[in-house]
């Protein structure tokens, strides 16, 4: 959305040197290169997570003592609140693929979310960037893309000069889109192209967001505003996934996988631990993850904020290497 003067007036101020900011979810993949990005700035990062065990890994990325995992669960108001006591700036990642016991879109990408804007603006934090997707949309057929839209609104009620950022899928060294179709290629001799392989996405580098969120924490002016942020070049599904075999150096089929036959076989992949396909993914994959014309225009993208975004295939050979027959330190025939 554009913003007029009067909106600006409610607009954030930027991140004081040294200031503390909280990461809901910053353990996860894009949540991993924020914290990064945040203690080379000099922040004080606070990653509230549910198991801070699990964030230990992150604490090197600062000197002693910068970089502190706490828990919170967003589900539950208290800790929230903990977390965020003396914060300059909240940044929120979580969010999930799949929903799992009390995990649910709703929880988790809703209500959890709108219980982390109220919190900031009840503790007086003036900066909060919320991180949603490209295909939010209420009308959407899929649950995880309502979630993401009603998380959006939930925030701007609470938080109006939050900052929303809409990436299209996100690649990096530990991405669950390209390592995924790699692996896959290893033991399989064809990928599947649901619905087509025509479904268009935008590949946006990981630590080309992350600059971006600095950006956006950073900088005044930023503030009540809806970002939309992906990658140099739009490719279909079918794009992909030859990129990919031609990095990997294998030969494989690209067959062509009706939606309905997709979303019949992913009711009985649902079941799985960590899915390989559910029938909201089915829905997500028949819908386009590009940045809009719109977003283009009023400079809501990385563009505008200065961020010259990464082409996939700088990238894409650095970490799906270990898919090659003869790894790294060979070249073979594709096979």
């Amino acid at each position: 959305m554009s913003v007029d003067s009067a909106d600006r007036e409610m607009m954030k101020s930027a991140l004081p040197v040294g200031g503390t900011v909280t990461v809901f979810g910053g353990s996860g993949f894009l949540g991993r290169h924020i914290v990064h990005a945040l203690a080379r700035r000099g922040c004080r990062v606070r990653v509230a997570v549910r198991r801070p065990n699990d964030a230990m890994f992150l604490r090197p990325m600062g000197v002693v003592g910068q970089v502190e995992p706490v828990q919170a669960n967003i589900r539950d108001e208290a800790s929230v609140k903990a977390a965020l006591m003396g914060a300059d700036a909240v940044v929120n990642l979580v969010g999930i693929m799949h929903e799992s016991g009390r995990q649910t879109f709703g929880a988790v990408q809703a209500e959890g979310a709108g219980r982390i804007a109220k919190a900031a603006a009840e503790a007086g934090i003036p900066a909060l960037v919320h991180i949603s997707a490209i295909g939010a949309d209420e009308d959407s057929a899929s649950s995880y893309a309502r979630s993401k839209a009603a998380g959006e609104k939930a925030v701007r009620e609470a938080f109006p000069g939050a900052a929303i950022v809409r990436p299209s899928i996100v690649f990096g060294p530990e991405d669950d889109f390209f390592n995924r179709f790699a692996a896959m290629a290893r033991f399989s001799p064809a990928l599947p192209l649901i619905g087509g392989g025509t479904t268009k996405f935008q590949p946006v580098y990981v630590k080309d967001v992350a600059e971006g969120v600095m950006r956006l924490l950073e900088r005044t002016g930023t503030g009540g505003i809806t970002y939309e942020f992906g990658g140099p070049e739009v490719q279909t599904f079918r794009e992909l996934m030859e990129e990919t075999l031609r990095t990997i150096e294998r030969k494989r089929l690209l067959v062509v996988l009706p939606a309905a036959l997709a979303k019949l076989m992913s009711y009985v992949t649902q079941f799985i631990p960590n899915p390989p396909l559910t029938p909201d993914q089915v829905r997500l994959l028949g819908v386009d993850n590009v940045v809009s014309e719109e977003a283009v225009a009023e400079k809501r993208t990385l563009e505008g904020l200065g961020v010259t975004p990464t082409a996939l295939e700088l990238v894409l050979p650095t970490y799906l290497h270990r898919f090659r027959k003869t790894g790294q330190f060979e070249r073979a025939n594709a096979s």
